[in-house]
This record gives C-alpha cells, structure tokens and sequence, in this order.
C-alpha cells in the first residue's frame, strides 16, 4: 500500500475524522483479541494490565502500555475495560488514586466489557453523567475464537449517543452489536447469553458421557448430533476440545461461575425460580471450589465425569 492509499485508508475508517485513540483496560485472553484487531486498523491503543510482562505480545504489535488506569485515560478519547470480577471493576473506575474516574473527563467515553452486574454497571453510569462523559456497559459473546477473529457479539446498555458513536469501533471487533436501553441492560442481556449457554454447556458434557459410556465412538457422535436440531455453539466448539484433552480457557470456568452467580442473584430479584441454570451453577461451583479447576475452560466441566 502507498502512502496515499494509506492515507485514504485511515480517512475511510475513521469517518473523514482524526481516529480516536483508545484506551483498553485487562489484557487477558478475550481483551488480547479485541486489543489485536484495533491495533490491526490501525488504531493508536494504550494498555494497562497488572502484570507489564503479559502485555508484551501486545506492546510488540505497538499497544502502549501504563503504569495504572488513571494513565491510560490520561492518553485516551476511548476507555475500554475488560477484566475479571466485579470486584475487579469497582476497583478500575473507582479507586481513589489510580482509577479511571480520578481523571475521566467530559469529552471522553467509557466502555465495561466485563461481563459484571447491572447494579455496577447503573453505578458506573450515573457517575459518568456526574462528570458528563458517556458510558456503556457492553458484555460480549463468542469466546477466544470470537476475540481473536473479531466476531463477537456485543450486548450494549447505557448512552445511546456513545452507542452510536462507536459503531465504526463496534464492526471491527464484533459481527453483530445490540442496544438494550438504560444502564445495565447490556448486562441483563449478558445473563440472558449466559442462562442459554449454561444449558448448552450441560448438554453437550452430558451427551458426551452417555455416549462413551454406551461405547459410541465420539467424533461420530459429534458429528452426528452436530448436523441435526442438538446443534449448537458449545457442541461445535468445545466438544472437539474435550476429545483432544484441551482445557486451556477460551472462557474460565471461575468466570463463567462468576456469571451464573450473577445470573440466579438477578432472577431471584425478579422472583424467578431457574431450576436449570441452578443446577449448571452448582455444577461449575464443584468444578471451580472442590475440584479447584477454575483456570480450566468451561469444558473441563466433563471431569466431574472423566
């Protein structure tokens, strides 16, 4: 490419505008991907992680990297944040010294990946509009593969003019983004996601024990059940993992736990009763407390059997 194709190149992406620069907070296996597919359009992207040495891929690939929260939104138009547990959130926006509402200003936007609770993410919100700045909260799906190919689904709740906005930045690492109202909606619609895949979850683990114990070869019995009305995105993705023995986290199974927590906590407050979702959540909890396989991926499920 010339340079005059380049310069029209980045004229085309960023709308006739100078691009923003972007701010990304969490450097784990799904913000790694994001991170990877904004640097690959050539945007400029500052990073915190605790750990420097596990952004070095990144800082290679020309991300910078920060000594704190704070810092980045110091170099940012865009904040982005992806990272573990609530817990873990509360402390990157609010921590008193190095948090990114310490330095968040009126013209900037704020963007919570992580899949929390829509009581943090209205918390998050509110204290935004306090400053005048815009916030999202904006749980994903899809999984490392999704990061990495930048086919995520992204479930949005907060400012809708911050949700428009972000659509060039949106297509880049998702292939479908969804607007659900008011602050914490994305995160309702997180747990929604998540009440789907604990069932899909336990299916395929379930229908992959029967079928070795009833001596059924098991790639033909994924196949099988993959080309008829059982298919889903667990079968076709993890099954094939648990065959070759492969429990490195697209997904942590601590996190996806994390999640269910989320999930029954939210529908005992709409007096639901989830039986189902109850069961996968006391399934995960034997998986991550008494077998301590949190850091496995959410197929390492099958080892309450194998």
């Amino acid at each position: 490419m010339n340079q005059i194709d380049y310069i029209l190149y980045i004229i085309e992406l960023s709308g006739g505008r100078k691009m923003q620069k972007i701010g990304f907070i969490g450097t784990g296996v799904m913000g790694s991907g994001i991170i990877n597919n904004l640097l690959k359009a050539n945007y400029q992207v500052s990073i915190y992680t605790r750990t420097e040495s596990k952004a070095e891929p990144l800082i290679k690939k020309g991300a910078k990297w920060y000594n704190s929260p704070k810092e980045v939104v110091e170099n940012a138009d865009i904040i982005f944040s992806m990272v573990g547990f609530p817990k873990d959130v509360e402390d990157v926006y609010f921590n008193s010294e190095k948090g990114i509402f310490k330095d968040l200003k009126s013209n900037q936007t704020i963007v919570d990946m992580t899949t929390s609770t829509p009581t943090l993410a209205k918390k998050i919100g509110e204290k935004a509009e306090e400053i005048g700045a815009l916030a999202l909260d904006a749980p994903v799906s899809g999984g490392d593969v999704g990061a990495r190919d930048g086919k995520l689904t992204i479930m949005v709740g907060g400012s809708k003019k911050a949700f428009d906005e972000l659509q060039p930045i949106f297509e880049i690492i998702g292939k479908s983004n969804h607007y659900f109202g008011t602050y914490g909606a994305g995160q309702h619609a997180k747990m929604a996601n998540q009440i789907m895949i604990a069932g899909t979850m336990t299916g395929m683990t379930e229908m992959l024990v029967y079928a070795k114990a009833a001596n059924l070869d098991l790639p033909s019995i994924i196949k099988t059940v993959s080309g008829g009305s059982g298919d889903n995105w667990s079968l076709e993705n993890y099954a094939p993992r648990i065959l070759d023995s492969d429990f490195k986290p697209g997904f942590f199974s601590k996190h996806f736990l994390k999640d269910l927590r989320i999930a029954i906590d939210e529908s005992e407050k709409m007096k639901l009763n989830l039986p189902a979702t109850q069961k996968a959540k006391e399934l995960y909890e034997k998986l991550v407390d008494e077998k301590d396989l949190g850091n496995d991926g959410t197929q390492a499920l099958v080892k309450l059997w194998w």
